[in-house]
């Protein structure tokens, strides 16, 4: 009888030794892509935009934002979650725009984009 309640109790423990590592990585998860580090906006012109990855496919963009005229130029590379939002800025290539933005820290795996800023709106600028 011993052995039969011992082999029971190694069963949950292995089971729960299995299964709180990836509980945990779960809600971690779930806390990092639900809640931004910082949004803003970014003014600049789109240079480029792909959807790009081996497995995990994701929209990745370049911005170049200049502040004054004969400056060398800033990049600033995001990443889009959004196909709608993806679409309205692969049809605004080579324009000024304003990028609204939410940045997430931490995320573990690049599946979900390779840069921590994840765009969310555009808007193209008028001149």
């Amino acid at each position: 009888m011993m052995s039969v309640d011992w082999r029971r109790s190694g069963r949950r423990l292995a089971w729960a030794i299995f299964m709180i590592p990836i509980v945990l990585f779960l809600l971690y998860l779930l806390f990092v892509l639900n809640w931004s580090f910082s949004d803003g906006d970014r003014v600049g012109y789109l240079q480029k935009f792909s959807h790009k990855g081996w497995l995990c496919k994701s929209y990745e963009g370049e911005m170049v934002m200049t502040t004054v005229p004969g400056l060398a130029p800033i990049l600033w590379s995001f990443s889009v979650w959004d196909s709608a939002v993806a679409e309205k800025i692969n049809s605004l290539l080579g324009k000024r725009v304003v990028l609204h933005y939410r940045e997430y820290r931490g995320i573990p795996t690049d599946c979900f984009g390779s840069t921590d800023y994840f765009v969310d709106g555009v808007q193209e600028v008028k001149d």
